[in-house]
């Protein structure tokens, strides 16, 4: 099955092939000896892939894996209580050990066990002792890395948890210590610290002024720079192996490019939509069910999707309260199409970029995903629809819309037109250009509740265009929305719509003009293209 909740192994589900992305990591970071942090968003596969790689290296090296949510907060109130817990993490019962002969999660064959205890003896002693510092701690490591007959790689998992205590802190100064003095003090060949936040940067992480630190001691580590999301190609190898088993009769390679539109290829959006999709297909087994994998199924799904509790979801919606600045910007964004310059080093992109929510893309901030980007505009439209003017207009008479089923978008527009000029015709130019696309998207958001969806198409958003992707019930509109810069462009305008509804196999497409000229003429007007044809509405 697909899975969504902890670690997949390639034995129980379907997931996608890591080992290229392994080999790459031996190789261009295990093998010279780099110490590095992999730092992505939540629930993208960094436990998956790590334990997949203690799995990879375990002939050429010995792997301590240890994950420091195993670590009480009162862990952290001394270095001897630290000590302790983390020397606790490293006996056999308590950590992953992959020695090269066989992993064992929670206990050794004898042999082994005789060889571990003893290799680990200088370690465990520390915990007779009633006080103990990192200092000894390190000692000791040091002895035990020196009399291991492989080199030691170390990998801490969730290690963010544990990066706002000045403690942790030292730990790290100890590691940096000995890694620049490793040619005379035997320490780990590699340390792999995994986590969200990047700790070199853990004044991300303090909201206290007083605790603030904007420099860590892991100023040592090298930059990380493999890409772990899945790739179209990669989500079609898995799904072939899905298809060999349920014979679902789907296009495999158009199916895996949707799920790819949709996701980017962030790791646990991609099992949600397939479990999701395959639970669909197990209840239609009998009746229906090649309506599941499809392209219209996956959009019903990411639909019903949204509005489920997720914890991703939930984790998104509480950093954009804690983080004011993040909100502003990707409003900003979303519904005026600035173009943000995409700066590392500027606190908030760092942190949208750190937890997954937006890309570098030519140069510019974007939202890193479709589902991210629906969820985002669902929930700044959701702020507003309750107060909103033109939404309770079109709740009013929501039945006028709709015709045997079917989404009447000619007289969607035609209606937008009339509201919309008797409420907002007498705001100023200012007004209209921040604030048109998103009205428009308010006005629409209640039409299609429900029964529809929207998404904006990112590589058409700027500040002078954008392109809304309206599906109903299995029926796909495209509306341009754009601000109206004099004739010339608007032709172009026109122009590049037709050629967008030839990549969607579609005869019909919208313009939606937000034109601020005095003499400009309100209303409708239809215009042949080719064999394209085009509604276009001017407010």
């Amino acid at each position: 099955h697909f899975n969504t909740e902890g670690i997949c192994n390639p034995q129980k589900h379907y997931m996608v092939d890591l080992e290229q992305r392994l080999v790459q990591i031996k190789r261009d970071y295990v093998e010279p000896g780099y110490y590095f942090s992999v730092n992505r968003g939540r629930q993208f596969g960094k436990t998956t892939m790590l334990r997949s790689l203690a799995e990879f290296l375990k002939n050429e090296y010995m792997v301590w894996f240890v994950d420091f949510q195993n670590i009480s907060t009162s862990s952290f109130e001394s270095e001897t209580q630290f000590v302790k817990a983390f020397v606790r993490l490293l006996l056999p019962e308590g950590m992953s050990v992959y020695t090269g002969m066989v992993r064992t999660p929670t206990q050794l064959a004898d042999r082994q066990a005789d060889q571990l205890d003893l290799l680990l003896k200088p370690a465990a002693e520390l915990l007779e002792r009633e006080k103990i510092s990192l200092d000894e701690l390190f000692v000791r490591l040091s002895v035990v890395c020196a009399n291991a007959l492989k080199p030691i790689v170390l990998i801490i998992d969730e290690v963010d948890s544990a990066s706002n205590n000045q403690i942790f802190l030292d730990f790290l100064a100890l590691l940096r210590g000995y890694y620049l003095d490793r040619d005379n003090k035997r320490i780990f060949h590699t340390v792999i610290l995994a986590g969200v936040y990047d700790i070199k940067n853990l004044r991300l992480k303090f909201r206290n002024e007083e605790e603030h630190r904007y420099n860590s001691p892991w100023n040592i580590a090298t930059e990380f720079r493999v890409d772990m999301g899945f790739s179209a190609d990669e989500i079609a190898r898995m799904l072939w192996e899905y298809e060999l088993d349920c014979r679902t009769g789907m296009d495999v390679n158009q199916i895996a490019d949707e799920i790819y539109q949709y996701t980017s290829g962030y790791p646990y959006l991609v099992s949600a939509i397939c479990r999701r999709l395959d639970e669909r297909f197990e209840e239609r087994k009998d009746f229906g069910k090649e309506e599941v994998w499809t392209k219209s199924g996956i959009a019903e799904i990411v639909k019903v999707f949204l509005n489920e509790p997720v914890s991703l979801f939930e984790s998104m919606v509480r950093q954009l309260v804690e983080f004011p600045e993040l909100k502003e910007m990707l409003h900003a964004v979303l519904f005026q199409g600035k173009r943000v310059a995409y700066n590392r080093y500027h606190p908030v992109i760092h942190l949208a970029s750190m937890f997954g929510y937006i890309v570098n893309k030519d140069h510019c901030i974007q939202v890193s995903n479709r589902v991210f980007e629906i969820l985002l505009y669902h929930l700044f439209l959701s702020e507003e629809e309750f107060t909103s003017v033109i939404s309770e207009k079109a709740q009013g008479n929501m039945g006028q819309f709709f015709f045997q089923g079917r989404l009447n978008m000619d007289l969607v527009l035609e209606k937008f037109v009339v509201y919309y000029s008797d409420i907002y015709g007498h705001k100023d130019i200012r007004f209209l250009e921040e604030q048109g696309r998103k009205l428009f998207l308010l006005y629409l958001k209640p039409i299609i509740n429900g029964k529809g969806n929207y998404y904006i198409e990112a590589e058409t958003r700027d500040a002078k265009r954008t392109d809304v992707v309206v599906d109903y019930m299995g029926e796909q509109f495209i509306v341009e929305m754009k601000i109206w810069h004099g004739n010339e462009y608007n032709e172009r305008g026109e122009k590049q719509l037709a050629e967008y509804l030839d990549y969607y196999h579609l005869k019909k497409g919208y313009l939606l003009s937000f034109n601020f000229n005095k003499k400009k003429q309100i209303g409708i007007k239809t215009v042949q293209i080719g064999n394209r044809m085009i509604l276009e509405a001017v407010v």
